[in-house]
């Protein structure tokens, strides 16, 4: 078998998904699970982007030992010395270099000659080997480069100290045989491309990411990039989870797999999908809520007299367990601690007593805690790291076919003191928010609105996640609470005190400098 190498690339191109906005403890919580989860290489962010992605990267290298930490630079001397000073401290510190070299990108974006690309392009390279032990160059727009001049430039960088090669499909416009042709022609075509690695990094703009990397692997990729959940820009990049199952259920054709630990898929994905708050699909591959699921009379019949008539990957494979054990309102701290460490969870005492408090009060108004649950519940303690906030401290809604919807709120504001509104809406969550953008100071507006259930049941918790412009700034929010209204508050609340974070982070800045 040959070993794949997986490059994450979740925290850099799957945060560029619009509508996505990871603070720095959900980014690292992300790269702890991705760790667990086995992945080679996890490019952490863009450190040159900003102050806020230069500190989440440099936390995230200081913290993960386990994987090769990368981070993104253009092909200039201020990239590389930011993604140095972020990636210093890290275990196997490596730099993600790309310059673009398609006909199209050459003359419109960089404006550059194609041998003044290939000079920059070494200058990189070179400056960047004086820092990191290992330098992945990336020729942006691979796909729709001339081939003899992409052959040209990777001999040149190889010779400069690359070790990896990435031929990204940038836009998606490859079928998987093109994909794979091109890989069999730069291992023909580039003398010294052995003992490189080469790289497919696969978007998803025609369906077919997933395809054209395993069509990569098969003409001699080494290594695979996507992220979890096949997030990112447009309609994103490929699901490592599909890739990695695909070559662990076809290993008979592929001859090939990877170090992942599967049975750590279906948590990366759930902690994916509920922090960067991107639904997976019911019907995804893998990890969709029904690709366990059987409603066809013939395949329910099949299943009962032998599960793989129509069940070619097993719940187990990747972390899905057919039974659960239930938490109530009768369980221990210590019942409750063994399972927040089953569920890979590290939380100091502190915050174990913020969730067991939690999660007695949500067991008082059901009668299960199911594993989503505690999830959910422990997610949002995990990755809460904002010390001066608003708090609903009541909310009350009138509501009736034949009345205005009318919300009244009371909140404690960050500095102690008590607010309290009354306002109306066309609807109950309207009302809320229009109250809620009264009581606070400056221009908050609502842009995005989404509910998702946590398990089912008629008791089941309620997801909300909500986009806001406030005081001209753009910020997610989540809230999670057994009551639609009370968590569609929590969310909107939550919004906002991560602006005041932000804006609380830029000022301490400021003063140091």
């Amino acid at each position: 078998m040959r070993k794949i190498n997986v490059f994450d690339t979740t925290l850099r191109d799957g945060e560029q998904s619009a509508g996505v906005n990871l603070n720095a403890l959900e980014k690292l919580e992300i790269a702890k699970q991705l760790e667990r989860l086995g992945v080679d290489i996890m490019e952490a962010g863009f450190p040159a982007a900003s102050s806020g992605d230069f500190q989440g990267v440099k936390n995230i290298a200081d913290t993960v030992r386990n994987a090769s930490v990368t981070g993104l630079a253009r092909a200039n001397v201020g990239d590389i010395d930011a993604a140095w000073e972020a990636l210093k401290g890290g275990a196997d510190p490596r730099l993600h270099v790309f310059l673009a070299t398609s006909p199209i990108h050459m003359t419109h974006k960089l404006k550059k000659t194609p041998d003044e690309v290939v000079e920059t392009a070494v200058e990189a390279v070179k400056y960047a080997k004086r820092f990191f032990p290992k330098v992945q160059w990336s020729a942006e727009d691979a796909c729709r480069s001339d081939r003899s001049f992409l052959a040209k430039i990777i001999k040149e960088v190889i010779d400069a100290g690359a070790s990896v090669i990435n031929i990204p499909d940038t836009v998606g416009y490859r079928s998987p045989q093109e994909y794979g042709e091109l890989f069999t022609y730069l291992r023909n075509n580039v003398p010294n491309i052995e003992g490189v690695d080469l790289s497919a990094h696969c978007h998803n703009d025609l369906g077919m990411a997933v395809a054209n990397s395993l069509a990569a692997i098969e003409c001699g990729a080494t290594q695979i990039e996507g992220t979890i959940n096949g997030i990112g820009e447009r309609a994103g990049n490929a699901a490592i989870e599909e890739v990695a199952v695909a070559l662990r259920i076809r290993n008979d054709f592929y001859q090939a797999e990877t170090g992942l630990k599967l049975d750590e898929i279906k948590r990366t994905s759930n902690l994916v999908s509920k922090l960067t708050g991107m639904a997976v699909p019911g019907n995804k591959a893998v990890v969709g809520a029904n690709a366990f699921a059987h409603e066809s009379g013939i395949h329910q019949d099949g299943m009962l007299k032998e599960k793989t008539t129509y069940e070619i990957i097993s719940p187990q494979l990747i972390g899905v367990q057919s039974t659960s054990l239930v938490l109530g309102k009768h369980s221990g701290r210590h019942a409750f601690r063994d399972r927040v460490k089953e569920l890979g969870f590290t939380l100091d005492d502190t915050k174990i007593n913020e969730a067991f408090k939690e999660f007695k009060d949500l067991a008082d108004k059901k009668k299960q805690v199911t594993e989503d649950d505690l999830f959910a519940l422990l997610t949002d303690i995990q990755t809460d790291e904002i010390a001066e906030k608003y708090e609903i401290h009541s909310l009350q809604v009138q509501y009736g076919t034949a009345n205005i919807p009318t919300a009244t709120i009371s909140i404690e504001a960050p500095d102690g003191t008590m607010l309290q509104q009354a306002g109306t809406g066309s609807g109950s969550v309207e009302a809320i928010y229009n109250t809620l953008e009264e009581m606070m100071p400056g221009t908050l507006k609502l842009q995005d609105y989404r509910i998702n259930s946590v398990g089912g049941g008629r008791d089941a918790l309620a997801e909300v996640h909500v986009r806001v412009t406030y005081n001209g700034v753009e910020s997610n929010g989540r809230g999670t609470a057994q009551d639609v209204l009370e968590s569609s508050a929590i969310a909107y609340l939550n919004a906002v005190n991560r602006v005041l974070v932000r804006e609380s982070y830029q000022v301490k800045k400021q003063a140091h400098v």
